[in-house]
């Protein structure tokens, strides 16, 4: 399943990716926090729509993606 940015507001085109909280390799439980993600009006987590293992990060921590990017891959259980 691919992560993408998400839209938090009518104005947001893109986010940075502040920090990631789960190492590649790592599992995930749906709900938890995968990364941190700040825009010019929120700084807000990003949640793991399904459980499984993060099996990749496609934006690097401090890389600026737009809304729809793909930030990660999770390999479902």
């Amino acid at each position: 399943m691919e992560v993408v940015m998400p839209k938090w507001g009518v104005t947001m085109q893109e986010g940075t990716l502040a920090k990631w909280n789960v190492a590649e390799g790592a599992e995930v439980e749906e709900g938890q926090s995968l990364a941190e993600i700040q825009t010019d009006k929120v700084d807000a987590e990003l949640e793991a729509p399904v459980a499984g293992v993060l099996s990749k990060q496609c934006v690097a921590a401090g890389e600026v993606a737009s809304i729809g990017a793909v930030l990660a891959i999770i390999e479902e259980r």
